[in-house]
């Protein structure tokens, strides 16, 4: 399955900026979602720290992630996401070991 393009994302927010960073990225994952090759797109927020937010994703391809990244809305959130976070983006490339489970 190493073909798929997957990563853990950590997003540490400003605490002022949680609500309005949740509210955003919240609207973006339906969308997300739907997108050609979209395997699996998480949102996710730590319960210990409200100001954590963690995003699994995984896609069929470099080119499809690339396409994803590339949208008008993702490169404007990439160059103001200083303004949300409380430092920049933890990425962690991953492999997938098992099959999606987003067909089941």
């Amino acid at each position: 399955m190493s073909e798929l393009h997957g990563f853990i994302l950590h997003a540490k927010t400003r605490p002022e900026k949680t609500e309005a960073f949740e509210a955003l990225f919240r609207a973006y994952v339906e969308p997300s979602r739907a997108e050609p090759g979209c395997i699996e797109y998480h949102m996710l927020r730590d319960k210990q720290d409200p100001t954590l937010f963690i995003f699994y994703e995984i896609w069929q391809s470099q080119a499809h992630l690339d396409t994803h990244s590339n949208l008008p809305h993702m490169k404007q959130f990439l160059d103001q996401r200083m303004e949300f976070l409380e430092r920049d983006f933890d990425i962690r490339p991953i492999e997938m070991l098992s099959a999606s489970s987003a067909s089941r």
